[in-house]
């Protein structure tokens, strides 16, 4: 898989990317990144990239043709994304989907935002990582690389759509232990010694929901609602 990134701040990825699963990801040539500095296409003797918005207003935009210049010199672009703060609300269901992809395309929103012809033009969707604003589309970017690079197949070594991780099916994840089996009074529960694997799903099963309702009851009325859907499949009782 590629990933191309586009951003006026490409120092910001290094730390990221030379570690831990992304690191063997790309050593693995499972995974190639490639960093776009959008500075490069900037205009003129300075490299300008941005401007003060039509219609008055703080901030400044970012201008169209370093964009379109950066994305033009990009060999294989694949899906573009866009991260802003306007952006639908990046999912586990969307890192499912983008990674089945073999090239995405992600541009580092900045400043007040790029010019809207950009996104016109180009961007086939728009993603933010959560309701609240940052300094830039750089760490958001970041969260999208790394939620779609566990995913490729073989990354973690083993099949990670089938997994009680968190949000793969709509709840949250059950509670782990490890050694020791006694830690400052608190025990291991007696069910994940008992050897009996079916004991141990339906426990980590009725542990999640748990959890769930209690840390996110949001996330419960997704999957009722999910699970009301009428059966559209056009087959017949």
């Amino acid at each position: 898989m590629i990933i191309n990134i586009i951003t006026l701040f490409p120092e910001m990825f290094k730390g990221v990317f030379e570690e831990s699963i992304l690191h063997r990801a790309v050593e693995s040539h499972k995974l190639e990144i490639r960093i776009s500095n959008l500075r490069e296409y900037g205009l003129g003797a300075h490299r300008v990239v941005d401007d003060s918005p039509y219609g008055g207003g703080g901030g400044m935009i970012i201008k169209p043709e370093p964009i379109a210049a950066a994305l033009e010199d990009i060999t294989e672009k694949g899906h573009v994304v866009l991260t802003t703060p306007r952006g639908k609300l990046f999912h586990q269901s969307d890192a499912i989907r983008l990674s089945s992809m073999a090239v995405i395309t992600i541009i580092c929103g900045h400043y007040e935002g790029i010019d809207e012809r950009v996104t016109e033009l180009f961007v086939d969707e728009e993603l933010s990582v959560g309701d609240y604003v940052l300094t830039g589309g750089e760490i958001p970017a970041m969260v999208i690389a790394d939620a779609v690079t566990r995913l490729i197949p073989g990354v973690l070594g083993k099949d990670t759509i089938e997994t009680g991780d968190s949000h793969y099916n709509g709840l949250l994840e059950h509670p782990h232990y490890t050694r020791p089996r006694e830690f400052r009074g608190l025990q291991v529960p007696e069910v994940l010694l008992s050897g009996d694997h079916e004991q141990i799903r339906l426990w980590r099963e009725e542990k999640a929901m748990e959890k769930t309702r209690h840390m996110r009851p949001d996330l419960l009325e997704a999957v009722k609602t999910q699970n009301r859907q009428p059966d559209r499949s056009g087959g017949e009782d």
